[in-house]
């Protein structure tokens, strides 16, 4: 669509304004009107198709598609720049292209398809100035077809500041005339060169409408370069460190000229062949799994060329290529010297080194792309006489790209991946047997004590489980036993309720024996008196013995069951055994006072009766 678009942008207006170009190319514009139109039309069906997002789900239902596009505003201003106004041809004439300025109305299609552009392109900046430069030729090219139409509204050669007279041959062409209406609007966006002043009041209103439009046409240029230019500083200060700021630090504390001219070496090497030193943090910004395929894409190849890591996992290495930090060593620069403590290894990119003698001169072989060194000092292997120390003086012969890998990074992956770990130092050992700098003996020491610990360690593991394991019965016994507990106190607590509502009835029966005694008045009183004195003292008798013999049993029964959970939780069945003749006692206790209760009210009938 950015061509039909651009064609309707740019046409229109210069058939419109300049009638000889219209009439001399009058088959090729309305060919390609129509070719235009097919384009428009073409493209409504396909939005009419095109899926759109919803919850990250991808929409794809045709009768959803539709309904979503027939509702937005995009479908109106399509169809109303899809109306067919050349019609108007039938009566205005075929030489007014003007009634086709609806097709303008696309204009947010190639907004659209400018902002796709931009984001997949590999050179956005470069693209930005472009689109800035269309957009300033398309006003400047519509300022020059309206400066055409005003000096013909006014008069061609009427004066200085018009378009000569089209009389003369020398302004008569089409091509003079539109060249020179272009010449004429850029200088008044630019303000640049002596433009004639204006005589008419249309001119003066024309001339300041181009100076206003030329101010906000500076400060978009000036804006939009001035954010290219910050964006490839931000751009640079990110892939190469700041040469600038080093510098001036080297400047101040007077660092020697051939030191400099080593540094202004080094940054040369970093631009000219675009080495990026700072990967991880270009990167940083993107997902895990992103990162990662990139990392494999560019830094796998040199990897896999590896000999101690030919044999690994596909896994082991994609964890690996993140922990890659690449380097640059300059020429005669040390990479690393005999004795010196080796934190990390190195694989050779690109570049030359050279394992050289004390002296820095003498070499005894030469290093090149793929192969690595270092590895020996960071893997502790048993039995290596130098331990972490370096073996040899690496020295780089010209510019030099190393990838480095620390000893903590590499020590984490292998974590993950043991049998890569067992590899890696069965190779080392090879390598130390071949050099002579393996003593088997402590190596088999060493690891017949790793041995002996693992199994010590083994060993406590399971003890302890297994102390864990009767903890929890053992608490899981002592939960259960104090809830037991807890719940035949709870019973108690409802027996002695369930009594004491019991003496109150009685007293309530009591009461209405009274009542009814003073209502018959045919009664000796002492007779009754003596009888209910008995009767008292022995349901007082029984329910002391009662209540003394509860009490006395909930007693015995709270000391038994504290004393088996002090015997151990392995006797809890006898607490439940106990609890269970306890609750038979009472509920024996229980019917016998209800009984006594119930003979004490039957005799209190029987009285009343006689």
């Amino acid at each position: 669509m950015v061509f039909p678009i651009l064609y309707n942008w740019v046409i229109i207006i210069c058939r419109t304004c300049f009638i000889n170009i219209e009439r001399d190319y009058l088959a090729v514009w309305l060919t390609l009107d129509y070719i235009s139109d097919l384009f428009y039309v073409v493209d409504v069906i396909f939005k009419f198709h095109t899926a759109y997002l919803e919850q990250g789900i991808l929409v794809k239902e045709w009768s959803l598609l539709k309904k979503r596009y027939l509702h937005s505003r995009e479908f109106f201003q399509d169809i109303l720049s899809l109306l067919p106004t050349d019609l108007l041809y039938l009566r205005l004439g075929i030489h007014y292209p003007i009634v086709r300025i609806n097709r303008i109305l696309r204009s947010s299609r190639i907004s659209e398809a400018f902002d796709r552009m931009e984001t997949r392109t590999s050179y956005p900046n470069i693209f930005r100035i472009a689109k800035l430069m269309l957009y300033i030729f398309v006003l400047t090219h519509w300022n020059a077809c309206l400066y055409f139409a005003l000096s013909g509204y006014i008069g061609y050669g009427s004066d200085v500041w018009v378009y000569p007279n089209t009389s003369d041959p020398g302004f008569g062409s089409a091509r003079r005339q539109y060249i020179h209406c272009f010449w004429f609007s850029t200088l008044l966006f630019t303000t640049v060169g002596d433009t004639p002043p204006p005589q008419r009041e249309e001119e003066y209103l024309f001339t300041m409408m181009d100076l206003l439009i030329a101010v906000l046409v500076f400060a978009s240029i000036v804006g939009n370069v001035g954010d290219v230019i910050i964006s490839l500083r931000n751009r640079d200060n990110v892939f190469f460190p700041n040469h600038e700021l080093v510098k001036s630090y080297l400047r101040d504390h007077r660092v020697n000229k051939e030191l400099r001219e080593r540094v202004d070496k080094w940054y040369q090497h970093l631009h000219i062949n675009k080495k990026i030193t700072r990967e991880n943090e270009i990167l940083q910004q993107l997902p895990n799994r992103l990162r990662t395929e990139i990392a494999v894409s560019v830094h796998l190849g040199t990897l896999s060329k590896v000999t101690i890591f030919q044999n690994c996992e596909k896994s082991l290495l994609e964890e690996l290529v993140l922990k890659l930090t690449p380097q640059v060593y300059s020429p005669g620069e040390y990479v690393c010297k005999k004795g010196d403590v080796g934190h990390e290894m190195y694989i050779i990119k690109d570049g030359k080194l050279a394992v050289v003698a004390d002296d820095g001169v003498t070499q005894f072989a030469v290093l090149g792309e793929g192969n690595f060194f270092g590895e020996i000092s960071i893997l502790n292997i048993k039995g290596n006489r130098s331990g972490n120390r370096r073996t040899a003086n690496i020295q780089s012969i010209g510019h030099s790209d190393l990838f480095s890998l620390s000893k903590e990074d590499l020590m984490g992956v292998l974590s993950d991946f043991p049998e890569a770990k067992r590899l890696l130092e069965d190779k080392g050992r090879q390598i130390l047997t071949k050099m002579g700098k393996l003593d088997e003996t402590s190596a088999a020491d060493e690891e017949s004590k790793e041995a002996k610990m693992k199994r010590l360690v083994i060993r406590m593991e399971e003890d302890l489980d297994s102390l864990q394991t009767k903890l929890a019965r053992l608490m899981a016994e002592l939960e259960s036993n104090a809830y037991k507990l807890q719940k035949r106190i709870d019973e108690l607590e409802k027996e002695v309720e369930r009594s004491e509502l019991q003496e109150e009835n009685i007293e309530g029966d009591n009461g209405d024996w009274e009542e009814e005694e003073r209502e018959t008045g045919g009664m000796d009183r002492q007779m009754v008196e003596v009888k209910l004195q008995r009767e008292e003292r022995v349901g007082d008798g029984r329910g002391w013995r009662g209540e003394y013999r509860e009490e006395e049993g909930s007693t015995r029964d709270i000391q038994e069951g504290i004393e088996e959970l002090q015997e151990g939780p392995g006797e809890g069945h006898n607490v439940e055994a106990s609890a269970g003749g306890e609750l038979e006692r009472k509920e024996e206790s229980d019917e016998k006072q209800r009984g006594e209760v119930g003979g004490k009210g039957e005799e209190s009938g029987e009285e009343g009766e006689r």
